[in-house]
């Protein structure tokens, strides 16, 4: 991570400053079985002392694809080994503040490998059905931006 200040132009020819935080990219991943059952974490936010439904996440290593740094947060955070891995989209999910971008991968089978090595970053992790996902968001159980869009987008490719 880095923090800037930047000296930002105005369209009007206004100077401001302006902090920005430079982020490594993130992503994410998760399985939608034949069930229409998607594969999430309960897990506790410390910085917001919040919990909420999540997709298992984590930073992309130095010189790491993406797609393979989300199937290995996959198996890490689940214990489920993901089968073949789809793109499913990509956000910008404070793109005021930071240059972060969120690469959302799913896959619709999953194979379950063992206990999570990474056990400690949730409470529990569920099959979920999918159909379950509007309200969910509504009701606030899955608070991050970048894992509402991706839920609901989910919904959408799969129930319509």
């Amino acid at each position: 991570m880095r923090v800037n200040l930047a000296d930002v132009e105005l369209p009007d020819g206004r100077h401001l400053d302006h902090y920005l935080i430079r982020l490594r990219p993130v992503a994410l991943a998760t399985a939608v079985n034949e069930a229409n059952e998607v594969l999430l974490l309960w897990r506790h936010r410390f910085i917001t002392d919040s919990w909420g439904w999540e997709l298992a996440a984590g930073v992309v290593e130095d010189g790491e694809d993406i797609e393979t740094a989300a199937a290995r947060e996959m198996l890490e955070e689940t214990g489920w080994r993901p089968g073949r891995l789809r793109h499913l989209l990509t956000v910008e999910p404070s793109n005021g503040l930071t240059d972060a971008r969120h690469f959302v991968y799913w896959s619709e089978e999953a194979e379950y490998v063992g206990h999570p090595e990474d056990d400690f970053e949730s409470d529990r992790r569920e099959w979920v059905p999918l159909k379950t996902v509007p309200d969910m968001v509504a009701r606030g159980e899955v608070p991050a931006s970048n894992m509402a869009a991706a839920l609901l987008m989910l919904h959408h490719l799969r129930l319509g």
